[in-house]
């Protein structure tokens, strides 16, 4: 069997089971880790080695990508005190921490430790954003958990290049070099990140071509990621700006229909290259098991205490970080919760970051010799990997259930529901100032009934959301009535963007109800 029938079936090995995930409402993440592992432990599977570039360049932008795109810069802002501790101290001390105890229960050497720490110190993004579909968790519990696992990666990213040239080179470790390599791979990725964002919105405003808007979508995590990496600053920081920058002001650079389709092809990318990364990541590890050596075989009893103490040192950082954050901002007789710092230490699962890291370390040193036990750092690294999105994947939502801080469908209900009633509400006092004939002229003799037929669609849209249900979907608007009920579609998406910045509704509200807006508003056009 040759490596592209392998690939083939498993694009459709991957897809069936992420398929099947949705409909059982299983983790697909940690479903798909499992069927990997099924897998490439069948003899008549070829042994798969996944070159570094793969994950990095192909896979990883466009994953970042619509993951920073989910998070907004309001939300970014009330949760960065935390975050910051847990990006720098937590990534860190997770680091120091496996390093010692891998150093000290498996023959890896000082250094190679070290490399296997920095490799395993942050949470993963696209796991992170890939679980947390499934949770109904707060605004500012989401919040954290996102920006911590997308911007956590320049840290474990500068402890990485640190712990490898240590290995490779033997030099020693030097804090203020780490610090100034730091600066240059986080500041420079974002500043080129930024740019890209900047230009990118620049010619998002200029054109209103689907195919090219499209086109940009796709390429734009591939030019943040690979001008980064030229330029020897963080590619995967400059991808992880340039969507939050973009997914935060995309609903100003372009019109319904290309949002629609941006999202649908985006989507099915995101969906396609998940499905296939997380697969890959239990057909990696029967693959890595092969190439150890002797003294190397005890990674089964090592890879299960690596993973808790990551999730110890998780547990130790957050509750007493939840703590003192609480003590500096309590009112009156609130009581400190464990709610929220448990399910912000579960949610800590690794992914396709670390994978893609621990596949790129040298093989050599700088004197030509093979770098010791790189294979026995993949084994465990796609151990850890496999084995915190199977057992923390599996049971993170019994874990949110039995927190009780996850919402109940009524309230996100509610909440749209007096969303939607009050932006049709302000649309309706628009329509009301459009008495004065006069202003719509250009709509000829039928402005008159366009305007009844629009306030009628108004107060029948507050009367659905009111009574939960809706009208008949085939009744089809004259052109006066379509003009009309343009304009105030854009007054309904103008107010829900005032409402989503006065704080006052969710960025997942938000996000639902612009998509409700643009597929009435693209089905006006498509009837025009």
């Amino acid at each position: 069997m040759t490596g592209l029938t392998v690939i083939l079936l498993l694009v459709v090995l991957a897809t069936a089971v992420a398929t099947g995930a949705r409909r059982w409402s299983l983790p697909a993440p940690s479903l798909l880790v499992v069927a990997g592992l099924v897998v490439g432990l069948m003899p008549w599977v070829p042994e798969v080695s996944l070159p570094p570039h793969v994950i990095n360049v192909l896979v990883l932008p466009p994953l970042l990508y619509a993951a920073a795109g989910e998070i907004s810069v309001r939300d970014l802002r009330t949760v960065w005190r935390p975050v910051t501790g847990l990006v720098f101290g937590l990534v860190l001390a997770s680091a120091i921490a496996v390093g010692y105890v891998a150093h000290a229960i498996t023959p890896l050497t000082a250094a190679t430790a070290f490399i296997l720490g920095s490799v395993l110190a942050s949470t993963d993004p696209v796991a992170v954003t890939a679980l947390g579909r499934r949770l109904s968790l707060p605004p500012r519990v989401l919040a954290m958990v996102q920006a911590e696992s997308l911007f956590n990666d320049a840290t474990s990213l500068v402890l990485y290049k640190v712990a490898v040239a240590t290995a490779v080179s033997g030099s020693a470790i030097s804090v203020p070099g780490t610090v100034e390599q730091f600066l240059i791979l986080a500041g420079g990725g974002g500043l080129i990140g930024a740019a890209v964002a900047a230009v990118v919105a620049l010619i998002r405003r200029r054109t209103e071509d689907p195919m090219l808007e499209t086109v940009i979508a796709l390429v734009t995590p591939y030019a943040s990621y690979v001008i980064a990496e030229q330029s020897h600053t963080s590619g995967v920081t400059a991808v992880i700006v340039s969507g939050v920058v973009l997914g935060s002001t995309g609903h100003k650079l372009s019109n319904a229909p290309v949002r629609l389709q941006v999202h649908a092809v985006y989507d099915t990318v995101t969906f396609l290259l998940e499905s296939v990364v997380f697969a890959l990541i239990g057909l990696e590890l029967p693959s890595a098991v092969r190439h150890l050596a002797r003294d190397e075989h005890g990674w089964p009893l090592w890879v299960p205490v690596i993973a808790f103490t990551l999730l110890a040192i998780r547990l130790l950082w957050i509750f007493p970080l939840s703590a003192l954050i609480h003590h500096r901002h309590r009112e009156g007789d609130n009581r400190l919760s464990w709610r929220v710092p448990a399910v912000l230490s579960w949610a800590g699962t690794r992914g396709v970051m670390p994978l893609a890291a621990a596949l790129s370390i040298p093989l050599v040193t700088h004197t030509g010799a093979p770098l010791p036990h790189r294979a026995l750092i993949l084994t465990l690294t796609t151990g850890t990997i496999a084995l915190t999105l199977i057992f923390q994947g599996f049971t993170l939502v019994p874990v949110v259930r039995r927190s009780g801080i996850a919402l109940e469908p009524e309230s996100t209900a509610r909440e749209e529901a007096r969303t939607r009633r009050h932006i049709a509400n302000a649309a309706l006092e628009e329509l009301k100032q459009l008495g004065d004939l006069d202003q719509l002229a250009d709509l000829g003799a039928a402005a008159e009934a366009a305007l009844k037929q629009a306030r009628r669609h108004l107060e029948a849209r507050i009367h659905q959301v009111e009574d939960a249900h809706y009208s008949d979907p085939d009744a089809r608007p004259a052109d006066a009535y379509r003009e009309i009920r343009r304009t105030l579609i854009a007054i309904e998406a103008a107010e829900l963007q005032r409402l989503y910045e006065a704080n006052k509704i969710s960025n997942a509200t938000r996000r639902r109800i612009q998509h409700e807006l643009d597929l009435e508003e693209a089905s006006l056009r498509g009837r025009g």
